[in-house]
Formats: structure tokens, sequence, C-alpha cells
């Protein structure tokens, strides 16, 4: 007899969306590619994409945009999870961008690669013939992802133009581009960054220790705690010293800060974001507290 009280929870909702619009892509394009960085929120969107597709393979590679200035132990994560998989890994590299003359470095105290990724990203896109490109972007990380579609459209140029993207009603994706265009497709768009920590809670799913509260050394600049790396060009007029911390985000670790945290396991750091009321990037990215438009412009020349 069929019963007639079957609930779903709100994870369980959250990812039969995000799978349908995985195969829906995936069924549309002739290339798509999933953006890993070995971050949590694209360890989610992995995981998601196995469901998808299970017993089958992940019929689609993976593509990591490598500013070369990263956090061994997320490199480390990332290289191990591809290879349980088997899935193919196209790494595309910043640095060959600078090598080849296609983006020139940026130089002073506050330097980054972050804008640098556009470039080499669209370069990838261009080279494999990518026609979508799913990312892990979610529209409670700050106001201009907030505008998003889901199947977001981007011109011959890879650019985002918030006025020429295509109504979605209800559950309908318009997946019609012409040659040199692509799309990118943000499956976890309806998703919160707590809702992401439950999944990995539900699932079990590994994600770098960096995410949970180690001994660091570490120094401050504009209110956020850097990693006293090589790349972050630490003044003298900053002082390093080691604290407790954890990243609620990961990203180039030139400009990705640190959070003061105690919280070693899954249900601490969960007990943590439920408290908190600073989204992780305007708490932890540098390049996006320049302004409320920085993540904008850099959507819209190309890059998520």
């Amino acid at each position: 007899m069929q019963r007639s009280d079957y609930l779903l929870s709100q994870l369980d909702v959250l990812e039969a969306e995000s799978i349908h619009i995985i195969r829906e892509v995936a069924a549309e394009f002739e290339r798509p590619v999933l953006l890993f960085s070995g971050g949590k929120d694209s360890i989610v969107m992995l995981r998601l994409a196995e469901k998808a597709f299970w017993p089958a393979p992940i019929p689609f590679p993976v593509m990591h945009v490598d500013t070369g200035h990263n956090f061994d132990e997320v490199i480390e994560f990332r290289d191990r999870r591809v290879a349980e998989l088997g899935v193919r890994l196209v790494v595309a590299s910043v640095q060959e961008s600078i090598d080849k003359g296609r983006v020139v470095e940026e130089t002073g105290k506050r330097a980054s690669r972050n804008r640098l990724q556009t470039t080499t990203l669209l370069d990838a896109i261009e080279e494999h013939r990518f026609d979508a490109a799913f990312g892990g972007a979610r529209r409670d990380e700050e106001k201009a992802r907030a505008k998003e579609r889901v199947v977001s459209f981007r011109d011959d140029f890879g650019q985002w133009d918030p006025k020429n993207q295509r109504p979605e009603l209800w559950n309908l994706y318009n997946t019609k581009i012409r040659q040199g265009e692509h799309v990118r497709v943000f499956p976890l768009s309806n998703w919160t960054e707590l809702d992401v920590w439950d999944y990995l809670r539900r699932e079990a799913l590994e994600i770098p220790s960096i995410y949970f509260a180690h001994t660091r050394t570490v120094f401050e600049r504009d209110g956020m705690l850097l990693d006293d790396n090589p790349y972050a060009n630490r003044d003298e007029d900053e002082p390093a010293f080691e604290a407790m911390v954890r990243y609620r985000t990961v990203g180039d670790a030139s400009c990705t800060g640190a959070v003061k945290s105690s919280a070693a396991t899954l249900d601490e750091v969960i007990e943590e974001i439920m408290a908190t009321r600073i989204t992780e990037r305007g708490q932890t990215r540098a390049d996006d507290r320049t302004s409320e438009a920085a993540m904008e412009d850099r959507k819209k020349e190309g890059y998520f």
C-alpha cells in the first residue's frame, strides 16, 4: 500500500533539485565541466554529481583554476578525491597564463591572483570547448550572486550581463546557446552555508582539515587574519602570531582570511555557523571587501 504521509526533508528537497539540474545540463550540453577546487561547496557538488549518475561514472571532467597560491591541505585533498572517483582532472594554471603573457602579475602589498583567474578560466573553456561549467556559487553569499540564474548565460567574450539573462520558470531552464557562447550552472543556488554543512554531516563527507580549528601562524590586515605565507606580502608593521583558527571558505592563500574558532568537529562548526550574522565571504575574503560591487565587477569580466 502506498504511503500518503511521505515527506521530504529540506536537505532531500535541495538534493533532488540539484541532481535534476545536473542531469538536465548533462543531457542538453555536449561538453560540460565541473569546477572543483577542493572547497566545501565543490565537494558537495561533486557528491551530487556522483549521485546523479550512480552506478555509472560521472560523465564529465572536473577542472580547477589553479592560482598557484594554494593551501597545501586543499590541493592534497583535491588530488586524492579525484583519484577516488576516477574522474579526469583538468588543471588550468594562472602561472602558465602569466608565463605566456596572457595576464600580468599584480604587485604590491595587497597583490592577489584572484582577478587573473578570469583569463585562465576563459582560455581553458575555449581550449577544451566546454559549453557548460558547473560552479558552487550560492545566492546567500552576497548581492551579485543573489541576482544569478541557475543556468547563467555568458556571451562569446565570456562576460555576464545581468540584463541579458533568461527567465527561469519553476524548474524550466533555457539551455540554447550559439557557438562560442557558454553557460555557468549553479546547482547550489538555493542552498545556504548552513545547508552545505548539514549535508556534509549527513553524507559523512571528508573535507580538508583547514575547515576545522587548528593552530596557525597568522597576521592581521584590515581586520582579517591572513596566513603568514610568501604570497601574502606581510609588512614589518604586521606582526605574525599563533592563533587557533579555521577557514570558512577556501580560496587564494594571499587573500583568504581565517576566523578565530575552537570548532574542531562538524557539529561544533554547525553550531558556530548558526550563531554567526556575517556571510563567509564578507568575513574571510579580502578581494570581495574592496567594495560592494567587487564581485559583480569580476562576474561581468567573466569570472564567478
